[in-house]
Parts: structure tokens; C-alpha cells; sequence
């Protein structure tokens, strides 16, 4: 199967970013395909199904997760956050979305869950409502190992899960307001934290941690796996690095004969409609992730050994 031809026969949210990231089109073709997130398929789903009070999942959304599960899925969509649907949506969040359990705190000042204020500063970001106060909060929350835990203080040992949230929220809000020190080695903590356990063994034993970390999910919610630790990675912009390489042998192990990827997981809580065919099905969003985790990790790779090859050539 040309999986190139099979992920543009399906949604807008996944037609531009194929086009972005596996085709190198023109800006003009992604930007016009990403135009329509908000006017068709699962993006026009999505912000149809938002209550006139900014909430997703109805009397369900008790403690606010689906709303906040719902916003990072539009976000990962790609939805234009200049679009008007969009804008309006966000707006009825900002007017009437607080946290009642934490002090009636506005919406994009967080809670108290590291993984949830992670998603939370992410889309706050990336939707124009960076918040200055949950950075401030989420900064001041790193671990000395380099992660965060939804348990501390009292747990003093990082989280898989935590640890990834945070850095995706930091990378949002470094692209909406500006790179600056403290981010920067916030980042690039997290990100030895992850690296010095190759993703997904353990620092002291060397084990794997959890199996299930090498099957993957979409929507992901909070859940961790190595293709969107790699996907982190790759939109972060890292130098592809050998510690990473048992993560994408899991990855191309992972492909299908017929060369694309499937749904291994789906959230049981099941926040929003479904997105893929089911469990065991072949995958839109598995299947474009991998390809551009595969392909941002090759190029890597090649130049680093173009680089290693010219070193040894100026020796001689």
C-alpha cells in the first residue's frame, strides 16, 4: 500500500500535516489544507460538540479533564487558532471555564496535576492565552532528576508520563512567547531525564518499565509511549541520538506488512468520538507519526554521519 496516497485520502487535520512534514509542499498548499481543521471532519466535530458554557463532555466533565483532554486533541489537530470557530470556542473557555475545586482559578491558570497543567500550558499557548502564572508554577515544580510527578512532593522520583506533558507544554509556550533560560534548561532536563533511560527502561535496572509504553495510543490523553516521546522530540527540533534507537526499532517493528501502522490502545474513558476504525486497525495518526519519527530520525542520522565522515577526512 502506498501509505503516502492513503493518509491524503482521509481528514484535513491529517492531509496538512502530511503535506508539511512527509511531502514538502508549498506553504500556500499546507497552509490552505489546514484551513479547513476548523470547517470540516474531526475539527468541525469537535468544536460543534462544545457546550455554550466551554465545556466538552456535558454532565461526564465534572473535573474538567475532558475539556482539557478535547482542547489538546484540537490542538494536535491543527486547528488555525486564528480561525473564527476557533477563536469563539476559546473564548467561551476563557469567559466561563474556572476551577471551582482550586479557587474558581481561571482555566488556563491550571490545577494542581503536573501532567494536566502540562496539557493545560500547551494549549494556552498554542491558542493565544499563554499563562505566565502556570509557567511560573510548573517551573517551580521540576524534580532534581530532571521530570515532574503528579505525587510530589510527596513522591521525589519523576514519572514516565508527568515528565513528557511538561516539556510539550514548555515547547508551546517557547513557540507563542519567546525561548528564554529558564525554559531552555527546563527542557533540556526533562529531556536527558527521558534520554538517560532510552525512553522506557529504567535507570537503575536497565528494564523495561512498562510494556505497554511500546504500544500506541491516539488520541494519547496524558498516556505515555516511545512514538510520541520520538514525536516530541522531532518537533522539538533534538539531534537524533543513539539513545533513541532501541525506541525506533520498536517503531519499525510496530509496521504492518502492508506499511502502515495500527490503533494498539485506545483511552477506556473515551472522551471524544472515535477517530480510527478501532484496536488492531490500521492507524491515520500511528502511521503519520511514525513516518515522520522514521524520517526526522534517518535524516539525522545521515548528517551526523556526514559529519563524522568529513571530521575523519580532515585528519588525513
Amino acid at each position: 500500500m502506498n501509505a503516502m496516497k492513503w493518509l491524503l485520502d482521509s481528514d484535513p487535520a491529517i492531509r496538512w500535516q502530511v503535506l508539511r512534514d512527509l511531502a514538502e509542499a508549498s506553504e500556500p498548499e499546507v497552509l490552505a489544507e489546514r484551513s479547513r481543521v476548523a470547517t470540516e471532519g474531526w475539527g468541525k466535530r469537535i468544536l460543534d460538540s462544545q457546550s455554550p458554557r466551554g465545556r466538552w463532555g456535558g454532565a461526564d466533565d465534572r473535573g474538567g479533564l475532558i475539556t482539557v483532554h478535547t482542547l489538546t486533541l484540537l490542538k494536535d489537530l491543527g486547528a488555525d487558532p486564528e480561525a473564527k470557530r476557533v477563536r469563539t470556542a476559546l473564548e467561551r473557555v476563557r469567559k466561563h471555564f474556572v476551577w471551582r475545586e482550586f479557587g474558581d482559578k481561571p482555566y488556563f491558570d491550571g490545577e494542581t496535576e503536573a501532567c494536566i497543567n502540562g496539557r493545560i500550558l500547551a494549549t494556552g499557548a498554542y491558542f493565544g492565552e499563554p499563562s505566565k502564572r502556570l509557567l511560573d508554577q510548573l517551573l517551580g515544580e521540576q524534580l532534581n532528576d530532571g521530570g515532574w510527578n503528579c505525587e510530589a512532593p510527596r513522591s521525589t522520583c519523576s514519572s514516565f508520563h508527568s515528565t513528557l506533558c511538561v516539556p510539550e507544554g514548555l515547547l508551546e509556550y517557547e513557540r507563542a512567547c519567546g525561548r528564554s533560560p529558564r525554559t531552555a534548561r527546563a527542557r533540556a532536563k526533562a529531556e536527558d531525564y527521558l534520554l538517560k533511560r532510552r525512553l522506557f527502561r529504567s535507570l537503575r535496572t536497565g528494564e523495561v518499565i512498562d510494556r505497554s509504553w511500546a504500544r500506541f495510543q491516539f488520541p494519547p490523553s496524558y498516556r505515555y509511549d516511545v512514538l510520541r516521546a520520538l514525536d516530541y522530540f522531532r518537533s522539538a527540533g533534538i539531534k537524533p541520538d543513539e539513545r533513541m534507537a532501541e525506541a525506533i526499532a520498536i517503531v519499525n517493528e510496530r509496521r504492518h506488512q502492508n506499511g502502515l501502522w495500527p490503533l494498539n490502545r485506545i483511552d477506556p474513558r473515551r472522551f471524544t468520538f472515535d477517530l480510527e476504525p478501532g484496536i488492531g486497525k490500521r492507524s491515520w495518526w500511528n502511521t503519520l507519526r511514525a513516518l515522520r519519527v522514521l524520517k526526522w530520525y534517518s535524516l539525522g542520522g545521515a548528517r551526523a554521519r556526514r559529519k563524522v565522515s568529513a571530521r575523519r577526512g580532515s585528519r588525513r
